[in-house]
């Protein structure tokens, strides 16, 4: 990394989704002890930091993302002294610690909500969350139409203390997570406090779930019909990326800044990057998925606009850009990309790609394995809300949360400490996609990440050079990026083999790293084979 920069401009972060990492004591669920055990994993492939995904107390109707208290481990994930023993593990190997925290909703089982049901309409219980009274003659219809992001309604009827139909309460998701009222003066110092709690124990920063939803527009109106749904990608809802919302993340930076190097960075599905790029101003988060660049399509020009514009709406705020291809809540990149060799030979690419790009990169557990989706997971096991609240039409993201595998031929491949299950079935074939079996095989997946993040960390235009574009014959097909005045990335996007002369590049170039065989640069001319990329030092 760069002294001259912050660490989190240019970092690696390793996303661990807990439940499917590693299980440390055989009750076929991931935990902060099996995380602890396999530290040693994330220190080999070069990463700076890591995410964990929710551990915190929950009922689990949405894996965690329902918190009950957010200040202690649920018992399934170990206690709090494992937390604090993990954050001291991981900083001994130079790893940072980067937390969920789940601020527009919180779990129907927290203190706070059981209060609001049992204190009456109108009440300090129930401000702090959105009660309304239902529309209709005896309040039997919804105070408006929004839908949950997960299926159905977005509002749920309660039966007051008396035993009588009583007010609605909003759930942008399932209906055991209850929105948060952001209005509210007490919402705000919880979180302030929640902060600290956690900064005070050592971690370096949070991840924001749902961080474009907090705000809610005024009156609470009625969506546009045909609205899109942000968390697929599309543009903001009419009800999300409310402009209240940056008031909040100037009050929590001021709490950041008062610890050294500590960060944000805000899960926003804003599909404007000249929106997104409204929340990492420069007294607001340090950093924000870049989702365009994840859901860009397998194309050499798609990718030159997302990148493009990326680069160019952060730099206007003076933020760096962020590079995600993969996490819990999308398909599998393997997959995303046709599946089969193709979707390999194409992840294997996008990840030259995007390391090599100026910002902070984040790695999903597994995709330095090559895991694809799991798509055949029996109906008996899903565990998603979505699975259910969509009356079973649509399987939800279990499918790239399959736990993954360490260690021998069979499922569980070495996930926990004695052979026990692991909570989804891990399919046949993932034996040769184990930690273990590609640790020893220089062409595998695991062996490109290792050497790809440690010509990153040795090489300063890795990660983080200048961009430019170089314009050819064949961009239509062909990605060439010059990074600052010493290095590029070259990309293939094509089906087939690609030969072409690149103009206007000093000397000749010297291959580092192809993530396949039968790359040549030589007299002028660039040969690429199909869905391929390479890095190139200049001159």
């Amino acid at each position: 990394m760069s002294e001259q920069a912050p660490w989190w401009r240019d970092a690696v972060i390793y996303q661990v989704y807990v439940r499917s990492f590693a299980d440390g004591n055989g009750d076929g669920v991931g935990d902060l002890i099996g995380v602890r055990a396999h530290l040693d994993h994330l220190a080999e492939l070069g990463v700076d930091a890591v995410w964990l995904t929710p551990f915190y107390p929950s009922p689990m109707a949405d894996g965690g993302y329902d918190v009950a208290d957010y200040r202690d481990v649920d018992p399934l994930f170990g206690q709090l002294s494992d937390a604090e023993a993990l954050i001291a593990d991981a900083h001994g190997r130079g790893l940072r610690v980067i937390v969920d925290i789940v601020p527009n909703h919180t779990s129907s089982a927290h203190q706070w909500f059981a209060a609001a049901l049992a204190a009456p309409p109108g009440s300090p219980e129930r401000a702090r969350y959105w009660f309304r009274d239902g529309k209709g003659d005896n309040g039997e219809l919804p105070p408006n139409d929004w839908g949950s992001r997960f299926g159905g309604p977005a509002w749920t009827r309660i039966t007051e203390a008396d035993g009588t139909p009583g007010q609605w309460y909003l759930h942008n998701f399932a209906p055991e997570q209850p929105d948060l009222n952001w209005e509210n003066p007490e919402v705000h110092a919880e979180f302030r406090d929640i902060l600290r709690f956690w900064l005070d124990l050592g971690v370096d920063g949070f991840r924001i779930d749902v961080a474009q939803g907090l705000v809610k527009p005024d009156g609470l109106p009625d969506v546009r019909v045909g609205e899109p749904d942000p968390l697929r990608g599309n543009d903001s809802l009419s009800f999300m990326d409310q402009d209240g919302v940056h008031e909040v993340y100037r009050e929590w930076r001021r709490v950041s800044d008062e610890y050294e190097g500590r960060i944000f960075v805000a899960e926003a599905w804003v599909h404007d990057p000249a929106r997104l790029a409204r929340y990492v101003r420069p007294d607001e988060l340090h950093t924000a998925f870049n989702f365009n660049y994840l859901t860009t399509s397998w194309s050499a020009p798609e990718f030159r606009a997302v990148i493009e514009e990326s680069l160019a709406a952060m730099a206007r705020v003076g933020a760096s850009c962020t590079w995600v291809l993969s996490n819990h809540d999308v398909v599998r990149h393997v997959t995303r990309y046709g599946g089969g060799a193709q979707g390999v030979r194409r992840a294997r690419a996008a990840a030259l790609l995007t390391l090599a790009l100026p910002g902070s990169a984040y790695v999903y557990q597994g995709e330095e394995l090559g895991l694809p989706q799991v798509t055949d997971l029996p109906e008996s096991v899903l565990a998603d809300p979505v699975w259910t609240r969509s009356g079973h039409t649509d399987r939800g993201r279990d499918g790239c949360r399959v736990p993954i595998p360490w260690s021998g031929t069979q499922d569980p491949y070495g996930f926990g400490p004695d052979g026990s299950k692991a909570w989804l079935p891990q399919p046949d074939s993932w034996a040769k996609l184990s930690v273990e079996a590609e640790s020893g095989d220089e062409d595998s997946m695991l062996s490109l990440y290792r050497t790809a993040l440690r010509l990153r960390r040795d090489n300063d235009e890795l990660g983080r050079g200048s961009v430019s574009f170089v314009d050819m014959e064949e961009s239509g097909r062909v990605l060439v990026v010059r990074l600052g005045d010493g290095h590029a990335v070259t990309v293939n996007c094509a089906a087939e083999v690609v030969s072409v002369a690149v103009p206007g590049l000093p000397g000749a170039p010297r291959l580092l790293l192809a993530s396949a065989s039968g790359v040549d640069w030589a007299a002028g001319t660039l040969t690429l084979p199909p869905d391929t990329a390479a890095w190139w030092a200049l001159g």
